[in-house]
């Protein structure tokens, strides 16, 4: 396909994404769920699953194999820019008073899941086509484990915003602890691709790198004065053109130690100076990113997704043991890590609720997986409907849970005594 042929192909692929994904979330509104999840299952609609077992025809003169990656690196692009204007609502001083909450929960949603899916990939990998040929079990073991320890962390991000929750004490905390908990899940990501791979080298990069990253962070905020002070002799401009660049050669710098470009691009924000004029120039990137290039990443994902796989009985089983130990080690073990760290009932189940969703980053390290070749197909369907049912629990129960509590919301962040203990009634 000539290049003329493939920016012709992509301009029509874009019209198809965006009209569905936009459908998606019409049809999906009356449910409770948010743009987010209607764009990842809208993705899921335009790949094989269905589009490409109805209209093979169609869905190959959609997305030919070449416009894939055009899809996922202008989809990238919108990914980072979401996640620097996400970081940038963050703040730092936020994550003090929930430190110590924010820690504990991360530690324990990343250990359990990782131990639970661990067992059952263990135990039931005989009745399921699990390990490529040549790859040792134990690393698809850790790498299950691994993928099931992840929390959805820019799609935590945006299902807090678009719910308006980012000014909550629990929404704060999911995403400190979203925060950590990914953090730590790439690094160990990385320690797995090591083992393949036969070398330690990718996982001490991604741990020196993560060091790196911290001192340039610590910088950038000891530099906050001279910063601003710099932004008020530029033009609207020249101010958006310097903070684009910023937010890629974090970004590109995270994705090289291998823990994302998200992480760098989220890192950013949160301890970018803050000013009137930043924030005019951050608000004129936030709707090309929303609108147009993240449709494209999640379209990108479902085009990688096959469910018909699971007309397997044996594989379906594998699924619901999947899903029931992701539900289990992350909902569970962060609810009670919330608890037993100051957190009144109604915060907990909230926090447990947002951090098992896993979404779009589950989505990108099976991905990894794929292309290393530690998982087969079946099981990268398999983490794939994980994906997408914790997701989709999110905001459901986030509703039930106010229902329950008589319709009226936690209190906001800015109310609460941080990891002080709370009684139910204050925010309830």
């Amino acid at each position: 396909m000539s290049s003329t042929e493939l920016g012709t192909a992509f301009l029509l692929a874009v019209v198809v994404i965006l009209l569905v994904c936009r459908a998606a979330t019409v049809l999906l509104r009356p449910l409770g769920q948010p743009p987010v999840v209607a764009e990842m299952i809208a993705g899921v609609l335009l790949g094989p699953s269905v589009l490409g077992l109805l209209l093979p025809s169609v869905e190959h003169h959609l997305f030919p194999a070449a416009l894939r990656p055009v899809l996922y690196v202008v989809g990238q692009l919108g990914l980072t820019l979401y996640m620097f204007q996400t970081g940038y609502e963050f703040r730092l001083d936020r994550i003090k008073p929930v430190a110590r909450s924010a820690a504990l929960i991360s530690a324990a949603g990343s250990a359990t899941p990782l131990a639970l899916g661990a067992a059952v990939t263990w135990s039931l990998h005989g009745s399921v086509d699990a390990s490529p040929p040549g790859i040792p079990l134990h690393v698809t073991v850790l790498f299950v484990g691994v993928t099931l320890a992840i929390t959805a962390f820019p799609m935590l991000a945006r299902i807090i915003n678009e719910n308006g929750l980012t000014h909550t004490s629990f929404g704060t905390i999911s995403l400190a602890a979203g925060a950590l908990d990914d953090a730590g899940a790439w690094i160990l990501l990385a320690g797995v691709v090591s083992l393949v791979r036969g070398s330690a080298g990718t996982f001490v990069l991604a741990a020196a790198g993560m060091a790196g990253l911290v001192l340039l962070l610590a910088a950038l905020v000891r530099l906050r004065d001279p910063l601003l002070r710099a932004t008020e002799r530029l033009s609207h401009e020249q101010l958006l053109l310097a903070t684009i660049l910023l937010v890629c050669l974090f970004a590109w710098y995270t994705d090289r130690i291998g823990l994302y470009a998200v992480f760098g691009a989220f890192s950013l924000g949160a301890a970018f100076p803050r000013s009137p004029r930043v924030d005019e120039a951050i608000e004129a990137t936030a709707p090309l990113s929303r609108i147009l290039l993240l449709p494209l990443f999640f379209t990108y994902s479902g085009l990688n997704t096959d469910t018909g796989l699971l007309a397997d009985p044996a594989l379906l089983m594998f699924a619901a043991a999947c899903t029931a130990a992701a539900i289990a080690g992350k909902f569970g073990a962060c609810w009670a890590a919330a608890r037993l760290g100051g957190q009144p009932p109604a915060v907990a189940l909230r926090i447990g609720t947002l951090m098992n969703a896993r979404g779009l980053m589950q989505l990108i390290a099976i991905n990894v997986g794929l292309a290393e070749g530690i998982v087969t197909r079946s099981m990268f369907t398999v983490l794939v409907v994980v994906a997408v049912v914790t997701t989709t629990m999110a905001t459901p129960l986030l509703k039930l849970w106010d229902r329950l509590d008589g319709g009226v919301p936690p209190v906001p962040e800015e109310a609460s005594a941080g990891d002080r203990p709370r009684t139910p009634a204050a925010t309830a």
